[in-house]
């Protein structure tokens, strides 16, 4: 009798050290599993971090056109900073200059020229082909979406989130373009391969998509037509460079750079997929300036004098495009809202441009939950 009410007392205290033995190994195993964490818990948070970057950062490639050295480097630099998963930069410079630490104090430009640059002369097809070079060579980074050119002598106007987001906004292409109806522009022995009909004009500052680019790049057929027949008027500040011609009224006084993409696009069909306005401001209106080096074929330039928050304010105020050709207002929006035509500015010496980055006011556009 004894011997069996020992036994139930004999299963209860075993029952009691095993259920001792598992809370203590649960209590090891918590400890175990918040040491793990701890010293893991950097590799996963960078790991998801890297998949998190790897995936969704469709970048922004800027293409910039330069002389020599980019004057505003460090204007762009500032704008650049802390999103280098976000874009890309090429330059575009005479052949043989190098973008070393001698010649930049941005890194976001050290080495960033292309290797196979050629001599580029304004009004030439030069030009348009040192573009074409530039798209080349971006289009080789398959998370450029959207390829940006920029002068050397362009600033941004507003912070890099803002800019980003305006332009990644939208799935067309930003092409100042519009149907130019001055005599003497078309080249008739362009016809029929490039017609009057899709003939157009425009700033050469041009922002494209990813497939309009592709356009560009494997063109075969209009860029040889301006080659030969789109060639600027000789005139007198040039004559110099080349013979000036016995009748200079029967010259066709064409820019290519101010006709080639916007009639590409127009010529493969693609008016329908571009936004139909520029995103850098020039000023062109120079009837009322009295300084008489302001007058002439280019925009203007902005000196240190001009450097000023009123003059950014009345640009990032401009909210409409004119074109009187077509008798078309163009009403900017970004988001399907109402929003600042201009991005970029130029001409900007770089005194200006300095000045107006000491100044602050290459930021933010007040009241845009996204720019800041």
């Amino acid at each position: 009798m004894s011997a069996m009410k020992r036994k139930p007392v004999q299963q209860k205290s075993q029952i009691r050290w095993k259920r001792k033995v598992l809370a203590a190994l649960l209590v090891l195993l918590c400890f175990a599993s918040l040491v793990l964490m701890e010293t893991q818990y950097p590799q996963v948070v960078s790991l998801s971090s890297l998949r998190h970057r790897f995936i969704v950062k469709p970048k922004i490639a800027f293409l910039f056109i330069a002389r020599n050295r980019l004057p505003l480097d460090m204007v762009w630099d500032a704008f650049f900073k802390g999103e280098e998963n976000r874009f890309s930069v090429y330059v575009h410079s005479r052949p043989g200059f190098l973008l070393n630490k001698g010649t930049t104090r941005s890194a976001c430009f050290l080495n960033r020229q292309v290797n196979d640059s050629i001599q580029v002369d304004w009004g030439e097809a030069t030009m348009i082909e040192a573009e074409r070079i530039l798209l080349r060579h971006a289009l080789t980074d398959p998370y450029n979406e959207r390829f940006v050119f920029v002068s050397d002598s362009c600033i941004p106007i507003y912070n890099f989130s803002y800019t980003y987001d305006y332009i990644m906004s939208t799935s067309t292409s930003f092409v100042d373009s519009f149907a130019d109806t001055k005599e003497g522009r078309y080249n008739p022995k362009m016809d029929p391969v490039i017609s009057v009909y899709n003939w157009r004009k425009g700033s050469q500052w041009v922002v494209l998509t990813r497939k309009h680019a592709g356009v560009v790049v494997n063109d075969t057929t209009v860029f040889p037509m301006f080659q030969q027949h789109c060639k600027r008027k000789s005139l007198l500040e040039f004559w110099r460079d080349r013979p000036f011609p016995a009748d200079p009224a029967k010259e066709h006084n064409c820019i290519p750079d101010e006709h080639y993409v916007q009639t590409l696009l127009a010529q493969e069909g693609f008016e329908g997929e571009i936004t139909r306005r520029s995103l850098t401001y020039s000023a062109w209106d120079l009837s009322a300036s009295k300084d008489r080096e302001r007058r002439g074929w280019h925009p203007v330039t902005y000196k240190f004098s001009d450097a000023t928050p009123v003059l950014i304010k009345s640009i990032k105020d401009i909210d409409n495009i004119n074109y009187e050709t077509e008798n078309r207002r163009e009403w900017c929006s970004s988001k399907g809202k109402p929003a600042p035509c201009f991005l970029f500015a130029r001409k900007f010496t770089r005194p200006a441009a300095l000045h107006l980055l000491n100044l602050s006011v290459l930021g933010a556009r007040r009241g845009a939950k996204s720019e800041t």
